[in-house]
């Protein structure tokens, strides 16, 4: 019997170790006890100092649990932050505007719509510079230049300008979003609609096939998968440009705005549960970029990578 069991157990255990399930839980270990040993050592200053203020006698071990139970550390530990979401999250309704899901909301509003607006722009610029020889000599610097320029300095400029011909709330942080996501989509989509060599524009000119007919049939299935690759960076900036877009308004909704309050009250905890729902957002949207590129590649007969 148990030699019926065993190659069972060793096949299992064999995909796992050669999976990815071994490696990414021994980053997350590491990375964990190094958080552990980070908050010790950023908070134990304080604390001793106040050990001596107060003629407390401490052993190492009451320093350790009071540098994880700080009401304002300097670097919370992560049963804080665990404590802190159960309570901002699961114990909030989400209508509540001291949710995260609330707040989580507003932001991938503006996230999603900023990554459709730069989408759009992007594919455009990129068939237009395809298609154009002014346009790839003339624009194509101007759309590298405009990445050099710091978001923190664009965005108060953005919003005050719209906020001037009535423009506020969602559409001037889409813009923002759109800003830095687009380069990225016309930078693949250039890359994807080239992508063709010269035997398969010549086939195609073989069967008198006329430019739209080469622009869809070709050139448009060759630029695919560059385009997803390019969506799973663009989705992700697109968060950040969304949440660096609540700062300079004062908003008094969205992730950014958490982060902007938890930075005026010393809330720290309240800082780090607030980037913890916008990373596990950021995840939650490239996961769902590439499970579209798995469903339209997996209907073109191609493979995600």
């Amino acid at each position: 019997m148990t030699d019926a069991v065993q190659p069972q157990v060793i096949p299992s255990w064999r995909r796992l170790y050669d999976g990815k399930v071994i490696p990414v839980a021994t980053v997350l270990i590491a990375l964990l006890i190094l958080w552990l040993a980070g908050a010790v050592y950023m908070n134990s200053p304080q604390l001793i100092d106040q050990y001596k203020r107060g003629n407390v006698e401490w052993t190492f071990g009451k320093l350790v649990r009071d540098s994880w139970s700080m009401e304002r550390p300097i670097l919370p530990a992560p049963q804080q932050i665990v404590v802190e979401l159960d309570k901002t999250v699961l114990d909030k309704k989400i209508t509540s505007k001291r949710s995260l899901v609330y707040h989580a909301w507003v932001t991938l509003s503006s996230t999603l719509l900023g990554f459709a607006f730069g989408t759009i722009l992007g594919i455009l610029l990129a068939v237009g510079i395809v298609h154009i020889q002014t346009l790839d000599r003339s624009l194509m610097p101007w759309i590298i230049a405009s990445q050099t320029v710091p978001i923190l300095a664009i965005a108060p400029m953005i919003i005050v300008v719209l906020g001037n011909i009535g423009l506020t709330g969602l559409v001037p942080k889409a813009l923002i979003s759109m800003y830095l996501c687009f380069f990225p989509i016309t930078i693949g989509m250039v890359k994807g609609l080239r992508s063709p060599d010269v035997l398969q524009l010549d086939l195609m000119k073989t069967y008198s096939a006329s430019a739209a007919q080469v622009f869809w049939k070709l050139r448009i299935p060759a630029s695919i998968p560059f385009l997803f690759t390019s969506l799973k960076v663009a989705i992700a900036i697109s968060l950040v440009g969304a949440i660096v877009a609540e700062l300079p308004t004062g908003a008094i909704e969205g992730l950014g705005a958490r982060l902007l309050a938890g930075s005026y009250y010393g809330q720290t905890i309240q800082i780090w549960s607030a980037l913890t729902v916008a990373s596990l957002l950021g995840m939650l949207l490239v996961w769902a970029v590439a499970l579209s590129e798995k469903l339209v590649l997996s209907r073109m007969g191609g493979q995600a990578a």
